[in-house]
């Protein structure tokens, strides 16, 4: 069991498969991004065995993040390989949806549980603004595959940049009315990268809540109040879906993170928002034993740092976002 120094057990990790996106969303990176060579990035097999590693260690619950997942090749492999995992119990994925019409059925017979779809705008040409890249129906129609293909319940993460999409929250928050998703805004949090935007243009989760209140009518607490992973859910009247608010800057939820991140290069990242990290993928291939990696990881566990100290002025500029997963 991984237990860090404050008494949490950490059992959920979200594995990023690359660096590489399809997109390039102002939030995220800039548009001319480079990426890191294929050689520098986990291989399959490496992925399967740190997976198989960390399950070990009690790890029950693997999100694969990117960049974008689904861009990784042979990721119908991984994902097979992974939930066939002994100890592995859920294995869901962020993406970006532009390739889920293709994959989606794929993915599920693989083990797939459920997808987080990444939506920031229902406006076609904000969405080209946002992205830069892409089309919204490709988006759309990822989402109708994920249904069709049982990965369910699906979650549209929107994240709210000022003076581009604040005004289509209620649009969004609209899509739970007729169906039974979750709608979740996410604050903006700063990374390196683009880091102007990220801290200069925030809408926190209480302006959000409140223009769609203002437009849809007064929402009623969801799920007894207690936190769905890391969104505080609502309801709008008679809706079918719930509305979520992940609110890491104004109002963290440190206290109840469970979570670790490995890196798509085979760094541990015990909080999304600090820069320190644990090498595993070095000594993996210079020929380390299982013993000597559990014991790299169970010692980065017990050191996982409390939270953030966004409060503090400290913004993690060693990686932009794309290179950490969400």
């Amino acid at each position: 069991m991984a237990i860090d120094r404050f008494g949490r057990i950490i059992h959920y990790l979200r594995i990023s498969l690359t660096d590489h996106c399809n997109l390039r969303c102002i939030y995220c990176m800039p548009e001319d991004q480079t990426f890191r060579p294929n050689a520098d990035l986990m291989q399959d097999d490496e992925i399967l065995l740190l997976a198989k590693l960390f399950a070990s260690l009690g790890f029950d619950k693997i999100r694969l993040t990117g960049g974008e997942p689904t861009v990784r090749a042979h990721v119908v492999d991984i994902v097979r390989g992974i939930a066939s995992t002994p100890g592995i119990r859920n294995v869901s994925m962020t993406t970006n949806g532009l390739l889920l019409s293709r994959l989606a059925g794929q993915l599920a017979e693989a083990g797939l549980k459920r997808v987080n779809i990444s939506l920031d705008t229902l406006n076609p040409d904000k969405f080209k603004r946002l992205t830069r890249w892409g089309k919204l129906e490709d988006v759309w129609n990822g989402i109708m595959a994920a249904e069709q293909a049982g990965l369910t319940p699906i979650k549209i993460n929107a994240v709210v940049v000022k003076g581009y999409n604040e005004s289509d929250v209620v649009d969004l928050a609209r899509l739970t009315l007729n169906h039974p998703w979750q709608v979740r805004f996410i604050e903006m949090m700063p990374f390196a990268g683009a880091t102007d935007i990220q801290t200069g243009q925030v809408i926190t989760a209480t302006e959000i809540l409140e223009r769609i209140e203002d437009s849809l009518g007064d929402m009623e607490v969801a799920n007894g109040g207690k936190l769905d992973g890391e969104a505080r859910l609502f309801r709008l009247p008679n809706g079918k879906g719930d509305v979520g608010f992940i609110s890491s800057v104004t109002a963290p939820f440190c206290a109840s993170c469970t979570r670790a991140r490995l890196t798509a290069d085979g760094r541990l990242r015990l909080c999304l928002l600090r820069e320190k990290e644990v090498d595993l993928l070095t000594p993996l291939r210079e020929g380390a034993t299982l013993d000597d990696l559990r014991q790299i990881i169970l010692d980065g566990v017990w050191e996982k740092p409390w939270g953030h100290g966004l409060a503090e002025g400290l913004i993690p500029l060693n990686r932009a976002m794309n290179e950490i997963g969400g």
